[in-house]
C-alpha cells in the first residue's frame, strides 16, 4: 500500500538547546512514498477512487500530489484526499492537515490544519500525534499549551516514532509541560537518539557531559556527540556546533578515553548498517 503524508517538510522550532520536530510534518516520520503505476493500475485505482472506496482515493490524491502517472495537480490532491478524509481515512486526514498547513491546494489555514491532524491523532496515527504536539507547542493553530504538547509527543513516543521520542525527553529536560526529570529525559531522548535522530544524540551527548540524569562519563558523551556530528543524509542538522562541542569534550579526555570513545561511535554505526542489511 502506498503511505506519505502530502507535502511533508522539516520545520524545526528553537527551544534553548533543544528544538521540537515535527510541528510543520517531519521528514524522519515520512511513511512510504507512492511508487510510479502503470496505466492498468492507475484506470483500477480510478475506477475504485469513483467507487467511493477511501484507500482508493487517498492514493489517488497521492498520485495527483506528486505527479505520478497524472500530472501534478495540488488541488485535485486536496479533493480526493477530502472524500477519503470525510470517510475517516486517517492517513488522509494526516494528508488533508498538510495540505492546509502548507496551503497547497488551499490557502493556508492552521486551525484547519489542527482540525484535521486531529482527527487523524485521534484515530492512533502516530505522524499525526507528533504534528499536533508540534501545534500546541508552537500555538499553531491552536493556544499554545505545553502541556498538550506532551500528551501528543508522549502517545506518538509509545508508539516509536523517534522525533516524538526526541520532543518528550526534551520536554522532560527543560520542564515544558511536565516537571524537570533528568532520569526520564535520558529515558526518552536514548530512544530517540538509537533511532539515528541526531538532535537527540547531541542532547544525550550533553546529558553525559554534564552528568544529568546519568552518571558524568565523558567517553559516552564524546560518543553520542560525535554520532551527531556524522548523521546520515537528509538531517537537518547543527554539523558545526556539533563538531565544536565534541572537540571540547575531547580537550578533558585522555588519548585512551577518545579512542575508545571512538571505537564505541563505530561499532554502534556497524551495528546500525547491520540491522538495515537485514
Amino acid at each position: 500500500m502506498m503511505r506519505k503524508v502530502a507535502g511533508t517538510v522539516a520545520l524545526f522550532v528553537t527551544t534553548g538547546l533543544l528544538v521540537v520536530h515535527g510541528a510543520g510534518g517531519e521528514q524522519a516520520t515520512i511513511p512510504q512514498k507512492p511508487q510510479q503505476p502503470d496505466k492498468a493500475t492507475l484506470a483500477e485505482l480510478c475506477a475504485r477512487a469513483e467507487r467511493s472506496e477511501a484507500e482508493a482515493q487517498f492514493n489517488l490524491g497521492q498520485m495527483y500530489d506528486e505527479g505520478l502517472g497524472v500530472p501534478q495537480d495540488a488541488t485535485q490532491a486536496v479533493a480526493w484526499f477530502r472524500k477519503a478524509a470525510e470517510q475517516g481515512h486517517a492517513e488522509a486526514q494526516a494528508s488533508l492537515g498538510m495540505t492546509y498547513l502548507l496551503g497547497r491546494g488551499v490557502p493556508k489555514d492552521a486551525a484547519q490544519a489542527v482540525t484535521w491532524f486531529r482527527k487523524a491523532a485521534e484515530q492512533g496515527l502516530a505522524y499525526a500525534q507528533l504534528i499536533l504536539g508540534g501545534a500546541y507547542a508552537e500555538g499553531r493553530g491552536v493556544p499554545k499549551d505545553a502541556a498538550q504538547a506532551v500528551t501528543w509527543f508522549r502517545k506518538a513516543a509509545e508508539q516509536g516514532l523517534a522525533d516524538a521520542q526526541y520532543n518528550l525527553g526534551g520536554a522532560y529536560a527543560e520542564g515544558r509541560g511536565v516537571p524537570k526529570d533528568a532520569a526520564q529525559a535520558v529515558a526518552w531522548l536514548r530512544k530517540a537518539a538509537e533511532q539515528g535522530v541526531p538532535d537527540a544524540q547531541f542532547v544525550l551527548g550533553q546529558m553525559y557531559d554534564k552528568g544529568l540524569g546519568v552518571p558524568q562519563d565523558v567517553i559516552e558523551a564524546y560518543k553520542w556527540v560525535s554520532l551527531a556530528a556524522t548523521p546520515p543524509p537528509g538531517f537537518y542538522y547543527a554539523k558545526e556546533q556539533f563538531a565544536k562541542f565534541r572537540d571540547q569534550i575531547a580537550e578533558k579526555m585522555t588519548l585512551a578515553q577518545i579512542a575508545e570513545a571512538k571505537k564505541r561511535a563505530r561499532e554502534w554505526t556497524e551495528a546500525v548498517e547491520r540491522r538495515q542489511k537485514k
